[in-house]
């Protein structure tokens, strides 16, 4: 993987939400305790489930996942990248999916300070 030209990545991770708190460790382990958590739902290559609610079957083909957003500066994205796929790794289908993206500039916004210093 390439580093961005402001020297600043971010690694999004879409990982089932019973690896989050391994995951969280791991990434705590690495030098990247700061992360962005969401929950969503969505679907790839894990099968649908079906199931019976009063007589009818429904096909659930939307899963829970969460999200995690984790921008770097100061450690390379591939050790983040790592960790998560080390922690959130079950072997099965659904285990979900990390992409790296460069981050173009940050700016935090109660100092004001920009680019690697904001990170």
């Amino acid at each position: 993987m390439s580093e961005s030209d402001s020297g600043i990545e971010m690694v999004v991770a879409v990982i089932r939400p019973e690896k989050l708190g391994a995951v969280k460790q791991s990434l705590a382990e690495a030098g990247a305790p700061s992360l962005t958590v969401t929950n969503v739902s969505g679907r790839g290559s894990q099968p649908a489930d079906k199931g019976q609610w009063r007589g009818e079957e429904y096909t659930v083909d939307l899963h829970q996942k969460v999200k995690i957003e984790c921008v770097v500066a100061d450690i390379p994205a591939d050790d983040v990248v790592d960790a998560i796929a080390d922690a959130a790794s079950t072997g099965e289908k659904g285990d979900g999916k990390i992409f790296v993206l460069p981050v173009s500039d940050a700016v935090q916004i109660r100092t004001g300070k920009q680019g690697t210093e904001a990170v």
